[in-house]
C-alpha cells in the first residue's frame, strides 16, 4: 500500500512503525473473510481492510474522526485477520496506533468517558473489583439486562492451595478479574501441576497485566502496570535465587498474550527493555507447560462426562498461536472434544467489548453458543476468563475452564 504520511509522523517511532505496517498491506481482502464484524455488518469499514484505510487516512490527516472512531471501536481486536493475512500485516499494532490517534483528536461523550474511567479505576484492582461485584450481586434485580447478565456468580468453595514442595517451580499470574470472579481456576491449575511434581508460587506484589488500559488507549498507565509486574517477578527469574522458577504461567490466555507482548511495548525503555524481553520469553500459557508433561498419568476420565466442546479463545489461537494444544491435552486424558463449526470466530467477549458494543457482542455470543452446542456436549470448556463468563451467561450446559476438567478427574495420590 502506498502511503503519504506527513513528515512529523515519519520522524516519530510510532509513525515509522505505522508506515511499515501499512506498506505491507496489499489490500487483497482475505482478512475480511475471517473478520467477525465484517460478517455481521457486511460493511467494508467494519472489516480489517476498511479499518486499515481509515487509519491510513487518519495518519495522513484526511479522515473524518467520528467515522473512524465508530468503526475502530467496533473492532474486537481478535486478530483473526492476522492469522489469515498472507502478507503478515500486524493489524493489531496498527489498530492501537489508530485508536490512540482518534483519542487525541476527539473528546468522547461524557457518559463514555465516565464509563471508561469507572472500568479503569475498578477492574484492574482486585479489591476494588471485588467490592463492585459484591454490590452488583445485591442490586442484580435492579440492573439493566446486559449488566445483570454480566455479573459473575459467586465463586465456588475453595480448597487448600498445594504447599510448595517440589524442586520444579513456576510463578502464577493471579489476574484481576479471574482472581475475583473464578479463583477456583488457578487453584485447579495448581493442583494439576502439583500432581505432576511442579509447585506453583503466587506473589502479592504482582497486579493487572495492563491489557485493559492498553485496549482503552491508556498506553502510559498500561506501561506502569507492566513495569510493576516486572519488578515483582524479576527476583524469581534470577538464576542465583533459591526461589528461581522455570516459567511464568497464566490460565487466562488474554493475560498471557499481554505479558508476551511486554517485549514489544517496552522495547525502547532503556531500564526495562531487556527485562521485558526476558519476561516475555518466560511467559507460558498453562497449556504450553502441560503439553510437555505426562498429564494422562495423573488424570482419569471416562463415560458421558468426557464429551466436551472446547471454545478456543482468540487470544490463544490468533494471539499466542496455540491452536490445537488444549484439544490434544484433553484427548490424551480421555476427553472427547466435539467438532465446533467456525471455531476461528470470536465469541464477542473481547475484554470490555460486550459493555461498549452490546448488540454486536450478543450476536456473536449467540452464534458461538449455537456452534458449541450443536453436537450436544455435556459441557463447554474455554481457556480465558472473559470468554468463560460471557458464554456462561446463556449457555444451556455448564461452562468451565479446561484445566478445571483435569483437576476434577485427578487420580488420588
Amino acid at each position: 500500500m502506498q502511503t503519504q504520511l506527513p513528515a512529523k509522523w515519519l520522524s516519530s517511532r510510532q509513525g515509522q512503525e505505522a508506515d511499515a505496517i501499512l506498506r505491507r498491506c496489499v489490500h487483497c481482502g482475505f482478512c475480511n473473510a475471517t473478520c467477525p464484524t465484517y460478517q455481521l455488518q457486511n460493511d467494508e469499514l467494519d472489516g480489517p481492510r476498511g479499518r486499515i484505510y481509515l487509519i491510513k487516512q487518519l495518519l495522513e490527516e484526511q479522515a473524518e474522526g467520528n467515522v473512524a472512531r465508530e468503526h475502530l471501536d467496533r473492532c474486537l481486536t481478535c486478530r483473526s485477520c492476522e492469522t489469515t493475512c498472507p502478507s503478515g500485516v500486524e493489524y493489531n499494532r496498527l489498530l492501537e496506533i489508530g485508536r490512540e490517534r482518534v483519542e487525541s483528536l476527539l473528546k468522547r461523550p461524557l457518559h463514555e468517558r465516565l464509563l471508561r474511567w469507572l472500568l479503569l479505576q475498578s477492574v484492574p484492582f482486585p479489591k476494588r473489583f471485588a467490592m463492585g461485584v459484591s454490590v452488583a450481586r445485591k442490586m442484580r434485580p435492579l440492573l439493566p439486562k446486559m449488566l445483570r447478565k454480566a455479573v459473575p456468580p459467586r465463586a465456588a468453595a475453595m480448597g487448600e492451595w498445594p504447599v510448595v514442595r517440589h524442586t520444579r517451580r513456576v510463578l502464577l499470574l493471579d489476574g484481576c478479574v479471574q482472581s475475583v470472579a473464578a479463583p477456583e481456576i488457578n487453584l485447579a491449575a495448581a493442583r494439576v501441576l502439583d500432581s505432576l511434581g511442579i509447585s506453583v508460587i503466587r506473589i502479592a506484589d504482582g497486579g493487572c497485566c495492563g491489557a485493559l488500559h492498553q485496549h482503552l488507549s491508556g498506553a502510559e498507565s498500561a506501561v506502569a502496570f507492566m513495569r510493576r509486574n516486572i519488578d515483582a517477578w524479576w527476583p524469581y527469574l534470577d538464576e542465583h535465587s533459591p526461589d528461581r522458577v522455570e516459567a511464568i504461567i497464566s490460565t487466562a490466555s488474554a493475560c498471557g498474550l499481554q505479558v508476551k507482548d511486554y517485549a514489544h511495548y517496552l522495547r525502547h525503555d532503556k531500564y526495562y527493555a531487556e527485562k521485558a524481553a526476558s519476561i516475555s520469553g518466560q511467559m507460558k500459557d498453562v497449556s504450553e507447560l502441560l503439553a510437555a508433561e505426562p498429564v494422562s498419568s495423573v488424570v482419569s476420565v471416562a463415560g458421558p462426562a468426557a464429551r466436551i466442546a472446547f471454545h478456543v479463545p482468540c487470544t490463544l489461537q490468533h494471539g499466542q498461536r496455540l491452536t490445537g494444544v488444549v484439544e490434544n491435552i484433553l484427548a490424551r486424558c480421555g476427553f472427547e472434544p466435539v467438532p465446533v463449526k467456525d471455531s476461528h470466530l470470536c465469541c464477542g467477549a473481547a475484554g470490555t467489548y460486550s459493555i461498549f458494543q452490546p448488540v454486536l457482542s450478543e450476536q456473536l455470543q449467540t452464534n458461538k453458543l449455537v456452534a458449541l452446542q450443536a453436537d450436544s456436549p455435556v459441557m463447554i470448556a474455554s481457556a480465558n476468563i472473559g470468554c468463560l463468563l460471557h458464554l456462561r451467561q446463556d449457555a444451556a450446559v455448564p461452562v468451565k475452564h479446561w484445566v478445571e476438567l483435569l483437576a476434577d478427574c485427578l487420580i488420588p495420590e
